[in-house]
């Protein structure tokens, strides 16, 4: 199992760093334009194994060719986000990069699984789709399971409990269309609503919409990369693993949710195949319409690439 992790900045490395380190495939390949830097993280990390105790199974490149056969590639290549920028500012010269990556990858793995992590993330991935001609499942975005992370954190730290005793999944787009599903929350088993009144659940909602653009602010210079790593790792391990497991990803959607024929942020079921099934959960009527405007806002923007010359 090869798994290919395109991009040698913070959010590459790291997810590199966490593939190797759980063990999630037998050849974990760093590529990059940027000579040197693939191959030095790699070493780096190679050189990490004997204190944390894992088989040293990675290598840095600049030469696609040394990715051929991958089953998955993580694309976190393109510019990050820089104090006061919107993920849309970011479209044009991310836009750019994933044309050359995509075409790069279909050329020697053109049976592979792609996971888009580059921003304006729903946006990329429909681009992604678009320049690989890969059946959809086997093109998906990384946001929900980092939004939904973000929210259970959150939870817990307002309640001063344990984020393992949280469950919480957010849906639609990544940014401020992402559509919290509080009936759908959990604390201990006991439903969130219970717990927190109205004004605690949205103040909740709004810091998860907002916690990217507050990494970045605080940084001043990159964006947020353990968080979105670790996120990264678990849909690895669903697809090499074929778990089954279901997380919130952005898919393709065929109708479920009376949502057809755009990217959207949705439980889907992850295995060996890709996006397997998404999942329908009970959404009550303004769940959907949140859902579906999420899902005509991606669709008017993803119109925006047009003009971009894809």
């Amino acid at each position: 199992m090869r798994v290919t992790v395109v991009g040698s900045g913070f959010v590459g490395a790291t997810t590199a760093m966490r593939v190797v380190q759980k063990g999630l495939a037998d050849d974990v390949v760093m590529v990059d334009v940027v000579e040197g830097l693939p191959q030095g993280v790699a070493l780096d990390i190679r050189e990490s194994s004997p204190v944390e105790g894992f088989e040293p199974n990675i290598r840095g490149t600049n030469d696609y060719a040394d990715t051929a056969g991958s089953d998955v590639v993580v694309v976190t290549a393109g510019l990050p986000r820089q104090p006061g920028m919107s993920r849309m500012d970011l479209l044009d010269k991310n836009a750019a990069i994933m044309r050359s990556v995509v075409g790069a990858v279909v050329e020697h793995s053109p049976d592979a699984i792609l996971i888009i992590v580059s921003n304006p993330l729903d946006e990329m991935t429909f681009l992604a789709s678009e320049l690989s001609g890969f059946p959809k499942r086997r093109v998906m975005g990384m946001a929900g399971v980092l939004d939904s992370a973000r929210l259970r954190y959150f939870i817990a730290e307002d309640l001063g409990i344990s984020p393992s005793a949280v469950e919480a999944m957010t849906l639609g787009s990544h940014g401020e269309a992402m559509v919290p599903l509080p009936r759908h929350a959990t604390v201990e088993g006991k439903p969130l609503a219970e717990l927190v009144d109205e004004a605690t659940l949205e103040r909740l909602y709004q810091h998860t919409r907002d916690a990217g653009a507050e990494i970045v602010g605080l940084l001043k210079k990159g964006s947020a990369y353990y968080a979105p790593s670790a996120s990264i790792a678990q849909m690895v391990n669903a697809i090499v693993g074929d778990t089954k497991e279901v997380l919130p990803v952005c898919a393709w959607a065929t109708g479920e949710y009376g949502i057809d024929g755009v990217y959207v942020g949705v439980p889907a079921r992850l295995g060996r195949g890709g996006v397997e099934e998404i999942v329908e959960l009970d959404l009550n009527e303004d769940e959907l319409a949140a859902l579906r405007a999420a899902a005509e806002g991606i669709r008017a923007k993803c119109a925006d690439l047009a003009n971009l010359g894809t």
